[in-house]
């Protein structure tokens, strides 16, 4: 007999800027120990911008808080920031209820998701890659590259009206449970999760030369950046980006931790029999 799974967890909206929304989500609280985020985000200017999609394990959810924000009818612009489906797992169906909507994308994002699904017409697609920008009416957003990603299709996304930076899945770490800010969780949890989140979803890193990667690194911190939001991470406040920014640039040296491996598999095994 399937045992009941849990009903997922339900987190508000959170405004973290004028005009800009996190949409919360998570996977895992009531189902295993580390539970991670799967956020999104929304800047409500003069012409809307919804930034990743979300998954779809969340579809209802995450429409009923995104169109709680913003009218879609409003809409002009779908930036998704590359092709893993936690982060366009929605996208046809905010495509569908926005009718005036563009997908901002880049020709490698487009090319791979075509290869999956992308029932979006060409005519409603815009591309920017790395270092460009897009007038979105009250404000330019510039596409910038986290220091560290798992797709070579990866974009951030900076609102200097505002200073928050979209890291995509960079600055990430598990939490325990659902939290608004990493200030809302255990100062040590966060340094670990935050080492295991890097080195396990950029293992690449620790091939990389210290000084060389810190300077890429300092692309970020140079921006004037006021927050950081991410799919995969509580958003990071002003009080907490100078901690975040030193533990990025140690990465290429810090040790990653062990992943479970067959052990650890048994024994969660053991618990659902």
């Amino acid at each position: 007999m399937n045992q009941a799974q849990p009903a997922l967890s339900r987190h508000e909206p959170l405004r973290i800027a004028d005009d800009t929304w996190v949409i919360q989500a998570t996977l895992g609280e009531g189902k295993a120990p580390l539970v991670v985020h799967l956020n999104s985000m929304v800047i409500t200017g003069a012409e809307p911008i919804v930034v990743d999609t979300g998954a779809p394990i969340h579809r209802d959810q995450y429409l009923d808080d995104l169109f709680g924000i913003v009218d879609p009818q409003d809409v002009r612009w779908v930036f998704i920031s590359h092709d893993d489906s936690d982060h366009h797992g929605n996208l046809h169906e905010v495509m569908d209820a926005c009718p005036n909507a563009t997908l901002v994308a880049n020709w490698f994002l487009c090319e791979r998701l075509k290869a999956e699904r992308l029932d979006v017409a060409p005519t409603r697609w815009r591309w920017i890659g790395d270092g460009d920008t897009l007038d979105v009416g009250d404000r330019t957003l510039h596409a910038i590259r986290p220091p560290l990603y798992d797709s070579p299709t990866t974009r951030g996304l900076f609102d200097p009206t505002t200073g928050v930076y979209w890291a995509s899945d960079c600055y990430a770490t598990p939490v325990l449970a659902g939290a608004p800010t990493v200030a809302d969780i255990d100062p040590e949890f966060w340094i670990e999760g935050f080492t295991m989140f890097q080195t396990w979803n950029s293992p690449w890193v620790s091939m990389l030369d210290h000084d060389a990667f810190a300077e890429s690194a300092r692309t970020i911190e140079q921006l004037g950046v006021t927050t950081i939001a991410g799919a995969h991470t509580p958003t990071i406040p002003s009080t907490h980006l100078d901690q975040a920014f030193t533990m990025l640039r140690a990465m290429p040296t810090t040790p990653a931790p062990p992943m479970p491996d067959q052990a650890a598999l048994d024994q969660m095994l053991a618990t659902l029999q």
